[in-house]
């Protein structure tokens, strides 16, 4: 694959447009209520990172497919759960219900995770664990249907 991943890059940008979109019409889609300055870092480290290297492959610290035919399965399999994530985004077009909310931040998760895995990226790997533990915390916190009792904050 070399060191630029043009398929990650895709893939980036078309995780970017359904956001984009929601973010110039809804101005106060992305309001956080969850306040827990170590999560949200977190997730902003595992963000950028997934996006970093899911781009950019760094030498030594990627190893390429690992299985013969790895590349129809990586963009396959990738091209899937792109569509689940869009397809989240119109199903779920309104509110930030338990599902919404999961959905948006397990999917994304999902693929970063599968590109490293596929490529044998250690730092895409990384950075997608990190980014699933803080998004799909910030994401399910943030929810409407919080049961928690309104400790969002906690």
């Amino acid at each position: 694959m070399g060191w630029f991943n043009y398929y990650g890059l895709i893939a980036v940008a078309i995780i970017m447009v359904p956001n984009i979109i929601v973010a110039a019409v809804d101005k106060g889609a992305f309001e956080n209520k969850y306040n827990n300055k170590t999560v949200l870092v977190i997730e902003q480290i595992g963000r950028y990172g997934c996006m970093a290297f899911a781009v950019f492959n760094i030498p030594y610290t990627y190893f390429d497919f690992w299985f013969d035919n790895a590349l129809p399965v990586y963009l396959i399999a990738g091209g899937a759960i792109l569509a689940l994530y869009v397809l989240g985004w119109i199903i779920f077009r309104k509110g930030r219900s338990t599902v919404k909310m999961l959905w948006l931040s397990i999917t994304p998760t999902a693929l970063f995770l599968f590109g490293g895995v596929t490529v044998l990226s250690v730092p895409l790997i990384v950075f997608a664990v990190i980014f699933g533990v803080g998004h799909i915390t910030v994401s399910y916190k943030n929810r409407d249907d919080n049961l928690s009792g309104g400790e969002n904050g906690t």
